[in-house]
């Protein structure tokens, strides 16, 4: 089982940054995917951004040129620059990874991200 820690969440005001945290750990053989996703109220949830094993990255439309997903070892990071009032939402890490007990895909207990106008 992968556990998850996330950490970085808070309240900024309009065009500031904030810097999201996911540490995973546990019986972990190898990590497929590290991935943010984002829930609005009253909206579905979305992925924000989302890297592989690879490094490949995609990036949600919305975020492209202002938010940066990273990865060192077993931890995300998601740089969020310029940040809009839009970005308001409860920040989520996944991590897709294959453990002692088979393949896990786990979810952070989510982070809130709150921008001023």
């Amino acid at each position: 089982q992968v556990q998850l820690v996330e950490s970085g969440g808070g309240l900024v005001q309009a065009g500031g940054s904030l810097r999201l945290s996911c540490a995973a750990s546990g019986s972990i053989f190898s990590i497929n995917t590290m991935a943010w996703y984002r829930q609005a109220p009253g909206k579905q949830r979305e992925l924000v951004a989302l890297i592989t094993s690879g490094g490949r990255t995609t990036y949600g439309d919305s975020v492209k040129g202002r938010f940066t997903i990273s990865r060192a070892k077993n931890t995300v990071l998601l740089q969020m620059n310029s940040l809009k009032p839009e970005d308001t939402a409860v920040y989520y890490c996944n991590v897709n990874a294959y453990t002692m007990a088979g393949l896990d895909d786990a979810w952070g207990q989510g982070t809130q991200v709150t921008v001023s106008s």
